[in-house]
């Protein structure tokens, strides 16, 4: 027999941007009810975000182990990777980090936590097992999973995701990638680095969404590190072999096949919208499958919000925590909200980093054509980077005819705090002297952004024009 419970706001999914909106709710005094299905603390904390750094982490020793660099410290022998101990420290990392998402911590700060998966059942009205919650309000964060490919045999092929990559207690001998996004990079580098041979099938180019100058310093690291990586290689075909796994692929006018002991799929992400019944409540979706959201992340709809993954907005782990923020001032606060003014960046953790945000330089000549400046620095010309032998990467700054930030990005060690900045600059709009005008500590990576800023001030403050204003200056005083 089913109780039937009223409240003020449902959550639907325990991820970011769910926790974010439940925690806010319930310290509100506002009756909250939270369904979650699977893991507390949704992809991000069990398959993504937080078990792919540690494993990152764990690789960057070996790697820095094995090269020193430069420096004056000799190479060691190689290093003795214990697979099973580096994953029990991935699993120790989700450990730590998992009571701040638990569902005794949000209990304790009164919602109700339903384990159950959601469905829809009405307008206003959601049920999961024998919990059926009548709200004012609805918010899905659901999120994304892992997007399959069409490549025939796949279903029939063992095959790893996300979900799935960080169960293994046994290391790979050849690990093939299918993708070469951000996911893709990333592990790829990593198991590398760890010993793993690996080979990556990218159908179009390593990390599409960047400009093309700037991903190739993170494709020529990743390759240096001994990833096969194959741009422009399609998978026509998948299947199990005796020793593991094989992937026929068309590299231009060739088919070829390469045979791996494991098979990751990295080929993107599909929002989770299967089983919530949207049509019960009214709810549409896009042409993507991704739930239809205005600017104020409203549904078709109008008690129900849908934000992170599944809104079809953003596609990271701080967009839905973001979104989260809006939901409360919108919902609870009756604020207007803009989900579009977000400026939301992005970072691949590769080594180097890269990590942008706003339009890409690609992006604004589309917008604007030719009336746009864009600036560079390398980190060459860093005092902190030449002192750490570290000099790969370059800092790029896109602007407008009179000087607006459009987009920043940076390669380079630590591009993802660096870029930091930025987004403040962009999200306040703040004018270029504002960088200009800050003082850096020396020497520090970050001093970069100061001097993308002073760039674009250099040939005004030292043209001829200038020049002759000085020397009449001079001679007045």
């Amino acid at each position: 027999m089913s109780r039937t419970l009223h409240a003020d706001i449902v959550v639907i999914g325990a991820g970011s941007g769910g926790l974010s909106v439940a925690s806010g709710a319930a310290q509100l005094g506002l009756k909250t009810v939270l369904f979650e299905k699977g893991e507390m603390g949704g992809d991000c904390l069990n398959y993504g975000c937080v078990p792919s750094k540690a494993l990152i982490a764990a690789a960057k020793v070996a790697h820095t182990l094995r090269s020193p660099g430069n420096l004056g410290i000799g190479a060691g022998a190689e290093p003795q990777i214990d697979f099973a101990a580096v994953m029990a420290h991935v699993h120790r990392a989700i450990a730590t980090i998992a009571p701040h998402d638990s569902q005794e911590r949000f209990e304790g700060l009164g919602c109700t936590v339903v384990r159950e998966t959601a469905r829809f059942v009405g307008e206003d009205t959601v049920q999961g097992g024998d919990v059926r919650v009548k709200a004012r309000k609805i918010v899905i964060a659901t999120g994304s999973r892992p997007k399959l490919p069409p490549s025939p045999g796949l279903e029939a092929t063992p095959y790893l995701t996300n979900e799935t990559l960080f169960d293994l207690t046994e290391q790979p001998s050849h690990l093939i990638i299918l993708g070469a996004g951000p996911i893709g990079l990333e592990l790829g580098q990593a198991f590398a680095r760890l010993g793993t041979k690996v080979t990556v099938l990218e159908a179009d180019r390593a990390l599409p969404r960047e400009d093309a100058d700037l991903a190739a310093i993170v494709i020529e690291a990743v390759r240096a590190d001994g990833v096969d990586l194959r741009e422009g290689a399609r998978a026509t075909a998948v299947a199990a072999t005796a020793d593991g796994v094989a992937v026929s692929y068309r590299l231009g006018d060739q088919e070829t096949r390469v045979e791996g002991s494991h098979l990751l799929v990295a080929t993107g992400r599909a929002p989770n919208v299967e089983g919530l019944d949207l049509s019960l409540a009214g709810i549409g979706l896009d042409e993507r499958g991704s739930i239809l959201t205005d600017d104020q992340l409203l549904t078709t709809n109008r008690r129900v919000f849908a934000i992170g993954d599944v809104s079809g907005q953003g596609g990271f782990t701080h967009t839905a925590g973001a979104h989260a923020g809006l939901i409360i001032r919108k919902a609870l606060f009756a604020q207007p909200i803009k989900a579009s003014a977000l400026m939301v960046p992005r970072a691949t953790y590769t080594d180097p980093e890269i990590a942008a945000v706003g339009l890409s330089e690609a992006q604004a000549r589309a917008l604007y054509g030719a009336d746009i400046q864009v600036i560079t620095a390398d980190f060459s010309g860093n005092d902190r980077a030449v002192a750490e032998g570290r000099t790969d990467g370059k800092g790029k700054l896109i602007l407008s005819a009179k000087g607006q930030v459009l987009g920043a990005a940076i390669v380079g060690p630590a591009a993802g705090d660096l870029i930091q900045p930025w987004v403040l600059a962009m999200t306040s709009k703040l004018k270029l002297t504002a960088m200009t005008s800050i003082i850096a500590p020396y020497p520090t990576r970050g001093e970069i952004n100061k001097r993308l800023a002073g760039q674009y001030f250099t040939p005004l403050l030292f043209s001829a024009r200038t020049r002759l204003l000085v020397s009449l200056l001079k001679r007045l005083a």
